[in-house]
């Protein structure tokens, strides 16, 4: 066992023909990690417990609790009974701004989206994107076919998302994986910015379904461009245009889906 997966005994059926076996399957760790800003309770993810301070600073990022990473002093990482908790301490100014937040989840998570301030400060405006990238049709594809390459939890269970940063040639330079696709994605905005790599220099790929949330994490990361193997979601497109930013989707070996290039950055 490790921080990200466990083996366990299992015995495959045979449907098609007869035929069972027994089997070691890996499965990937799925565990509570609660997030507390400055003593206060933020939330609690379900995560893959692997990679915790990048996801740490990338959820604080994508959050918006703080607008750079040294704006947060310290990560705190500690084990406790059933799970993780990631204690993020920050100045007096952002540790008020997240306990409003707080109060806010707290609202939103015990009605739904139930009432117009809500549903307001859900769709509140994205930060227009100003970074542009020259990319091509070559370099998407070659970030495909090397994804799979940066995926070792990918491969041991079948089961998690990844996120990956690449160059405008296509080479990837960053990738994490989660059971969670935001988890995974906050994990890699995190990576960036501990690595000090400026988001805006390439593009995301994601091994999954592009919700708004993804779209909206990836223009908040402050990066042009984003390329999902999955199909996006009305809103996911809708807020993809009003940002600027460049969506790519259903991306295959074969072809892909341009969503959304209005800056032309794909050639």
């Amino acid at each position: 066992m490790n921080d990200a997966m466990i083996d366990l005994s299992v015995q495959q059926l045979g449907l098609a023909e007869p035929g069972d076996a027994a089997l070691v399957r890996s499965l990937p760790i799925e565990a509570p990690v609660s997030i507390e800003v400055g003593g206060i309770g933020y939330a609690v993810m379900m995560a893959t417990p692997a990679d915790l301070e990048d996801y740490a600073l990338g959820f604080a990022l994508s959050e918006g609790l703080v607008e750079a990473a040294d704006q947060i002093e310290r990560i705190d990482l500690h084990a406790v009974e059933g799970g993780w908790a990631l204690r993020l301490w920050v100045p007096a100014e952002r540790k008020a701004m997240a306990l409003e937040r707080a109060r806010q989840r707290v609202s939103e998570s015990s009605c739904g989206l139930c009432g117009i301030e809500n549903i307001e400060q859900v769709l509140r405006p994205l930060p227009p994107l100003t970074a542009q990238i020259t990319t091509d049709r070559a370099a998407i594809a070659a970030a495909l076919a090397a994804l799979r390459d940066h995926q070792p939890l990918g491969q041991a269970t079948g089961a998690v998302h990844a996120a990956a940063f690449c160059t405008p040639t296509g080479k990837i330079l960053y990738a994490r994986e989660d059971v969670g696709r935001h988890n995974a994605l906050d994990k890699l905005i995190g990576a960036l910015a501990r690595a000090g790599t400026d988001p805006a220099t390439g593009f995301i790929l994601l091994s999954a379904r592009c919700s708004y949330e993804l779209v909206e994490k990836t223009v908040r990361a402050g990066c042009p461009m984003l390329v999902t193997i999955s199909a996006p979601t009305s809103l996911a497109a809708e807020r993809a245009v009003q940002a600027g930013l460049t969506l790519v989707a259903l991306a295959r070996a074969d072809s892909a889906l341009v969503i959304n290039d209005a800056q032309g950055m794909i050639a």
